[in-house]
């Protein structure tokens, strides 16, 4: 499978995030597909599916406040996980919290972004996850 045709796995509960980042790589033409976990379990439940074949993303945006299961434990999971250990996961949280920034990068997040509440502001971060985990980082097969 070619990189363009990997999903990017967001990882969102909050219904008017999901529509902005829908809207955001939409208006990037992001020719990846957006695949969405809505809660903690329903991204968790990916790794089986993964594991049996099915397309590992190019990269997960991953919330930190999720229903059922928090977005630090779904970290925790991907990574201790064989299939995902080495996907990149990128938090893109409302919380600028110290203890979740350094909880995060301990396990093993590859980048840590505070959400804009700006469409504008929010649409440049999308630019940018865009262009480096899309376009110019090298990922795992």
């Amino acid at each position: 499978m070619n990189d363009a045709t990997r999903p990017i796995f967001l990882v969102e509960d909050n219904p008017m995030d999901l529509e902005l980042t829908r809207r955001a790589f939409a208006k990037h033409r992001l020719g990846n597909p957006l695949q969405v976990a809505r809660d903690g379990a329903e991204a968790v439940a990916m790794l089986p599916r993964w594991e049996s074949g099915e397309p590992l993303p190019l990269v997960v945006l991953l919330d930190l406040k999720l229903p059922l299961i928090d977005g630090l434990e779904v970290l925790r999971r991907l990574r201790e996980h064989p299939v995902s250990a080495t996907v990149p996961v990128v938090v893109l949280t409302t919380s600028d919290e110290d203890r979740d920034i350094r909880t995060a990068y301990e396990l093993g997040a590859n980048s840590y972004i505070v959400k804009p509440v700006d469409f504008d502001k929010f649409m440049d971060v999308a630019s940018q996850i865009e262009l480096y985990w899309v376009a110019l980082n090298q990922p795992t097969r």
